[in-house]
């Protein structure tokens, strides 16, 4: 009898030995469990915290593009400001003077109308009037030369709408076709400019 009451309590505790080892089992595989899914998060709070820094990152670089584009932007602009601002100082040197010398082309036909009007003349006092006006004209145009201002050239030339107006034509023995034969009116260039066109008669 008490060997039975011996083994009932061996088997009790047993069983009780196997009931623990169970459930150390099961608290580790829950620590396990506890512990993977703490790891879980760690590692899905460092991948958002990677996006996070990827997001900036890209948000820098396309700041520094934007200022890049930007700076590039205004350096061209003002590149082509400068040269905007020297060709219109280089027109205005140039030009500036137009509306100026336009209305000095009329003292210099006055000048060649007097002398036409009395250079066939064979009175001493009227030739010397002449070589004085042919002096004075002379001086007038190396001043105006200064300012750009030549004269179209006409003498022995073919006609040129660029900067000849034809005032009629005529046939002539000898000549060719759209030579200039006569000047009525002398043309003018302002710096490459035609300020004037030459009025001419042209041979047909």
């Amino acid at each position: 009898m008490e060997n039975v009451e011996n083994e009932t309590v061996q088997e009790e505790k047993t069983n009780q030995a196997s009931i623990d080892d169970q459930e150390q089992v099961k608290a580790e595989a829950k620590e396990e469990e506890v512990s993977t899914e703490e790891e879980k998060k760690e590692a899905k709070s460092e991948e958002e915290s990677e996006d996070k820094e990827d997001v900036k990152l890209k948000e820098v670089k396309k700041e520094e593009e934007d200022y890049k584009a930007k700076y590039y932007y205004l350096a061209a602009e003002m590149e082509n400001m400068t040269k905007r601002f020297g060709r219109e100082k280089e027109s205005m040197l140039k030009f500036g003077n137009e509306d100026l010398l336009k209305n000095m082309l009329d003292v210099l036909d006055n000048f060649d109308r007097s002398v036409d009007a009395i250079k066939n003349d064979e009175d001493e006092k009227v030739k010397n009037i002449v070589v004085g006006i042919n002096m004075v004209q002379k001086q007038f145009l190396d001043v105006l030369s200064k300012f750009g201002l030549t004269e179209v050239e006409t003498e022995g030339k073919e006609f040129d709408p660029n900067f000849h107006e034809a005032m009629g034509q005529q046939e002539v023995e000898g000549k060719k076709e759209s030579e200039i034969l006569q000047v009525f009116q002398k043309g003018y260039i302002l710096n490459g400019r035609l300020l004037r066109a030459a009025k001419v008669m042209v041979a047909k």
